[in-house]
């Protein structure tokens, strides 16, 4: 079935009826979700070659902007789960990819570290998204095959909810920049206090989650020591400036903002 229609199906059966829900009670849209995740929309973006439906950016955009219309909760889950899978496109594992063009599997950012980060610096100036994503203070430890992650991410979208998160740290090793890891929800010693902090929409569950720390193996590494800036400047920040715009939370001119790859965080902050 072309997105479109199935868009259309999804938010009549089972988007609409979530909203009331999440907008008065703070109730996570689960059933919106697992929706949207039967119908392909949750694998919009993953490869065919994984079941997914191979498309990109604009249907993206497309789907979180028709969903926000009736539930500003889905359509911020739609919004962290899209920019996740643009990095785990790029640099995930076979099984991943496939459990999200099967629609099995909800992942979302987990990036931001002070309060407001999340919601001010992906739609607000240049220099401050360079000081708040791009410069964890998470640590990694690797012993053998495992690695220690530590840290508190702030403004997680779906936070206890979400299959997995991709997650920010210091390198382990590399002299400059940063390392992104996808963390399993169920990994131990994960925990997400009983209090969201978000300033998400209502139902969103937007809060802290906490690593103190979780472990992880290895491989879980989303590229390269220290290659992670690049891919945060040239898929993470993209995609969130515009779906933020097609959900109506920023202007289109903020989010066609020129995201430089060569242009490093020390740079810009000199300039400001």
């Amino acid at each position: 079935m072309p997105y479109r229609s199935a868009l259309s199906e999804v938010l009549t059966d089972a988007v609409v009826p979530a909203a009331p829900k999440a907008r008065a009670q703070g109730r996570f849209p689960r059933g919106a979700v697992t929706a949207l995740g039967r119908s392909g929309l949750l694998g919009l973006t993953v490869s065919t070659e994984f079941g997914g439906g191979g498309l990109g950016l604009p249907e993206a955009a497309e789907v979180v902007a028709r969903t926000a219309r009736v539930c500003p909760a889905t359509a911020a889950v739609l919004q962290s789960h899209y920019a996740a899978v643009a990095v785990i496109e790029a640099y995930g594992g076979r099984w991943v990819r496939g459990e999200i063009g099967a629609g099995r599997h909800l992942s979302s950012l987990a990036l931001a570290e002070t309060p407001g980060e999340a919601a001010e610096g992906a739609a607000g100036a240049w220099p401050g998204v360079e000081a708040q994503l791009l410069m964890p203070r998470a640590g990694a430890a690797r012993s053998l095959d495992v690695v220690a992650l530590r840290g508190r991410k702030r403004q997680v979208v779906a936070a206890g909810e979400a299959d997995s998160y991709v997650w920010s740290t210091r390198p382990l090793a590399a002299p400059g920049g940063l390392t992104l890891w996808l963390v399993p929800a169920h990994a131990p010693d994960l925990f997400v206090p009983a209090r969201p902090d978000g300033a998400g929409p209502d139902g969103s569950a937007t809060s802290t989650v906490c690593a103190d720390p979780v472990l992880v193996p290895s491989d879980a590494m989303l590229g390269e020591d220290g290659a992670g800036l690049d891919a945060v400047l040239r898929r993470v920040l993209p995609w969130l400036l515009e779906l933020r715009a097609a959900a109506g939370l920023e202007t289109p001119r903020r989010a066609a903002v020129e995201v430089d790859p060569a242009r490093r965080p020390a740079d810009s902050l000199a300039a400001s």
